[in-house]
Formats: C-alpha cells, structure tokens, sequence
C-alpha cells in the first residue's frame, strides 16, 4: 500500500520510516497514523481486525528479486506501483517503501527478518481514514513461490466509503 499526495507543484507521500520515527513502532496501533516524508499524518489507522502483524520494513518486490530467484519478466509491486501514478500524471523522485499489509515478517532475536506465511484468515482487514486527499495504491502480493502468501496468490477487496 502506497499513499501519494499532491497539492499542486509538491508531491508528498507515506514514509515507514518516518512512521516508525514518529510512533515509534514497527507498525502504528489503532488510532495512530501513518505520516508522510515530510512527517504530515496521511492516513488513520481506525480498526485492525487481523491478527498478522503486517511489514513496513521491506521495499516492494521487483524485478531483481524475481529474476535472483530464477522468474524473469514475474509481475511485482514495484512496476505495479510505477505503472499507476504515471496513469495518474504524477511521480516521485523515488520508490518509497511500501505498508505490506497481512505481511509477515518478524524481527527475530538473532536480528534477522524471517518472513513467514501470513496468518490473516479471510475477511481480516484494516480500516484506514484519510485525512488528506490522497492517490492510494494497493496491489494484491504477487510472490508465489515463497512462504509470503503460503505458495497461493488471493485477491484483495477495497472498499471506500
């Protein structure tokens, strides 16, 4: 999940890491939000009705990741990321780093970030409030060949109200 905001000539979008920096979590709590790079509160996290912990630590997947792992030309996150703010007429100096919602990579003792199958049982989800205008972009995950999504890709739903 991305947020991109623009007010004209200034683009603005949801950092992890000022996120982190300004909650000082891994991931906010319901009621804390998500903050941009130029630490302005994007999004609310309202509800989270999942038990995964979710991910902002790791970047969207890519190109090289696929292509490491033996899958030339594989969809990722990154291209769909890229491909929908140019269809939106915007762009960013940089590909921030995404919220890897129902991600789950956990910080282990040994400092290594293990990532697992996620434990988000249909229907987990989590409700975001907006509190600026902003161009949201969500992909459904697209590593099928890792535990990330227990070797099955799912689509997601998106409601907005």
């Amino acid at each position: 999940m991305w947020a991109i905001v623009s007010d004209g000539g200034n683009v603005d979008w949801l950092s992890t890491s000022q996120t982190r920096d300004i909650t000082e979590r891994l991931f906010p709590q319901p009621g804390e939000s998500f903050y941009s790079e130029q630490a302005i509160p994007l999004l609310t996290l309202i509800e989270d009705n999942s038990p995964c912990p979710h991910d902002m630590l790791f970047p969207a997947c890519n190109t090289g990741l696929y292509e490491r792992a033996g899958f030339p030309n594989h969809p990722n996150c990154r291209d769909n990321f890229l491909n929908a703010i140019r269809q939106a007429g915007m762009s960013v100096p940089i590909c921030p780093d995404p919220v890897n919602l129902f991600q789950r990579s956990e910080p282990q003792q040994d400092g290594r970030l293990e990532v697992l199958a996620s434990n988000n049982p249909p229907g987990g989800n989590v409700v975001l409030r907006a509190e600026v205008d902003l161009l949201m972009v969500l992909t459904a995950c697209s590593v099928d060949y890792h535990p990330t999504n227990g070797g099955k890709c799912t689509a997601i739903s998106v409601e907005i109200s």
